[in-house]
C-alpha cells in the first residue's frame, strides 16, 4: 500500500513538473514573439520613406512569387481535369 502511494505520488510530481515546464516554454515563446514584433514595428516606424518603399517592394516581390506558384498549381489542376474529361468521352 505504501509503495503504491509513493509510485502515484512520484507520477503526480513528474506530471506536475512536466506541465510547469511546458507552460513556461509556451509563455516564454509568446513573450519572445511579442518582443520581436514590437522591435520590428519600432524599426519600421523609424525607417525613412525610401526604406519603407524598398521594404514594401521586397514584400510585393515575395507575394507575387507566391501568387505565380499558386496560379501554376491551379493551371496544372485545370489541365489534369480537362484531360480526365477528355479521356471519359
Amino acid at each position: 500500500m505504501a509503495s503504491t502511494r509513493s509510485k502515484v505520488r512520484g507520477i503526480i510530481l513528474a506530471a506536475s513538473a512536466a506541465t510547469i515546464v511546458a507552460t513556461g516554454a509556451f509563455y516564454g515563446a509568446g513573450l519572445k514573439t511579442q518582443t520581436e514584433r514590437k522591435h520590428e514595428q519600432r524599426i519600421q516606424m523609424e525607417a525613412t520613406p525610401a526604406e519603407r518603399i524598398a521594404h514594401l517592394e521586397q514584400r510585393k516581390g515575395i507575394l507575387v512569387a507566391k501568387r505565380n506558384g499558386l496560379q501554376k498549381k491551379i493551371d496544372e489542376i485545370r489541365e489534369r481535369m480537362a484531360r480526365k474529361e477528355a479521356a471519359k468521352t
